[in-house]
């Protein structure tokens, strides 16, 4: 009977290693596009430009920009619906960024949790 373990055979050992070269590859390389992305800014707009907001990619709020006419003292509740629906807008932004830059690394596979 052969000693040893049919498992530590080189070809076996060779394709492990190979598969763990590519995950650590795809993992650089999806942390350099995520750092990448959480630099990148968003704009969203609400009340057809009334409010604008910049979000960054890590979903940091960086300006929210106001038309004078937008600003109505009678009318809070009117502007303060009006910077969410911006702000929203501009999270959902950030993450189909951040997605789309994964998507680039990892392309069609689906792995639960990435995002």
């Amino acid at each position: 009977m052969a000693k040893g373990n049919k498992f530590t055979g080189g070809g076996m050992n060779n394709n492990m290693n190979s598969m763990i070269k590519q995950a650590q590859k795809m993992q650089a390389e999806m942390e350099r596009i995520q750092a990448e992305t959480e630099e990148k800014t968003v704009e969203a707009k609400a009340g057809g430009g009334a409010v604008s907001v910049v979000m960054k990619g890590n979903k940091e709020l960086v300006s929210i920009s106001l038309a004078p006419e937008v600003v109505d003292p009678d009318d809070i509740e009117m502007l303060e619906d009006l910077i969410i629906a911006a702000v929203n807008e501009a999270s959902k932004a950030a993450n189909d960024m951040m997605e789309e830059g994964m998507r680039a690394v990892t392309g069609s596979l689906n792995i639960p949790g990435l995002f």
